[in-house]
């Protein structure tokens, strides 16, 4: 009897552990399909999750641009002059701002960055100013540029302690360090007399450093070394020296594996290039169903290498990863 007790015991044991093992390959083959399209292919777009939008009291209207900061998603709801938070499941949390010229007031929200500590840089392209709030929307101080350099302030992001900015009227990208000391400023690309006209968004490859720059009016996004030193351009065509794919390129983002994301705001497409600014692959259409873009504009990609993208007609985020 004992015996047949400790064969039990032990059949039950086995039984059990053959179940942990099912269950841990289980969850591991999960992550491995989620993963599957980088696996297979190191250039594969990725993949639709959801669309978040405001709740039925409060949707969004025009949203231009979006950054994680924290645990949050912080949307620059540009026409109702705020800014809306949302989880990171897309359920509204709280909102912050209206319409003004004073402290905390928007004419026009429309970049989005944060820092370190949580802070919220908001950049009104009318007021012309930067906004610094706490991570709960609450109105600190305006970005102390000490020279007054900032006119017209479009996208921003903070790397490494620094505040990148694009002013579209001035024709320059502004690099400042976040107590306002100027650092850089970026004005041409491949020579004194190849001109920015209207640049609307940058990002930063944290692996190579290279700094990019959509240069709207020019159909073009500028790669430059983290001295400005320019290095080439990416349009879609072999060099970045024929034809222009895009049309008013807007957004711009880089992954980990150094994939730079390109919003085609006027043809509703996303398109995708690896490190040498070959064309890898392009998603997106006209249209309001999952998939579909009507004129999207902001573009970020956070640090598990999601994408989200501010489809402005549609008054939406949509989500990849």
């Amino acid at each position: 009897m004992k015996k047949k007790t400790v064969y039990k015991w032990m059949s039950g044991i086995v039984v059990l552990t053959i179940a942990a093992f099912a269950a841990i390959y289980f969850l591991n083959m999960q992550s491995v399909v989620k993963k599957a399209p980088n696996l297979v292919n190191p250039d594969a777009p990725p993949t639709f999750s959801q669309l978040i939008y405001g709740d039925f009291d409060n949707s969004l209207d025009k949203p231009m641009d979006i950054a994680k900061i924290g645990e949050f998603l912080y949307v620059s709801d540009t026409n109702n002059k705020r800014v809306q938070v949302f989880d990171t499941a897309g359920t509204p949390i709280f909102r912050f701002g209206k319409e003004g010229e004073g402290k905390g007031q928007f004419k026009f929200p429309y970049g989005i960055a944060g820092d370190k500590e949580g802070n919220v840089y908001v950049a009104d392209l009318y007021n012309g100013k930067i906004s610094i709030h706490d991570p709960k929307g609450k109105f600190i101080k305006y970005f102390d540029d000490k020279k007054k350099l900032i006119k017209t302030p479009a996208g921003i992001r903070i790397f490494d302690e620094k505040l990148y900015v694009t002013d579209v009227q001035q024709n320059k990208v502004y690099v400042f360090k976040l107590s306002g000391e100027k650092v850089l400023e970026i004005s041409t690309g491949a020579n004194k007399d190849d001109k920015f006209k209207a640049p609307n968004a940058i990002a930063l490859d944290k692996k190579t450093g290279e700094l990019f720059v959509s240069d709207s009016g020019n159909q073009r996004i500028l790669a430059f070394d983290q001295k400005g030193k320019y290095l080439r351009t990416i349009n879609g065509s072999k060099d970045g020296k024929g034809s222009s794919v895009f049309v008013n390129p807007r957004g711009i983002g880089v992954d980990s594996r150094g994939i730079l994301y390109v919003v085609n705001n006027l043809s509703h497409t996303i398109y995708g290039f690896n490190e040498k600014g070959e064309q890898v692959f392009t998603f997106g259409s006209m249209g309001d169903q999952n998939e579909q873009f009507y004129l999207p504009n902001g573009l970020y990609v956070d640090d598990n290498d999601r994408v989200y993208i501010t489809d402005t007609l549609n008054q939406r985020v949509a989500l990849y990863y």
